[in-house]
């Protein structure tokens, strides 16, 4: 997905587990605009209170795929 390649992620090997925070080094900023332009591409919405426990992109995908509108 494109959204992720804007922001240097590789969705292959580990870096679709790495942890935004300790591995990719990402400020909590940069993962909530990574959020935040991901829920506009695919029109879904994740609830805030769900998105602190968001911590690798493969857990926010899954989420978004997941979220009923």
């Amino acid at each position: 997905m494109e959204v992720f390649q804007t922001y240097g992620i590789a969705l292959t090997g580990k870096k679709k587990t790495a942890d935004f925070f300790q591995e990719l080094n990402m400020d909590k900023v940069f993962v909530d605009g990574l959020i935040y332009e991901l829920e506009l591409k695919l029109q879904r919405e994740i609830e805030s209170e769900k998105i602190t426990a968001l911590r690798n992109p493969s857990m926010v995908l899954e989420e978004l795929l997941t979220t009923i509108d």
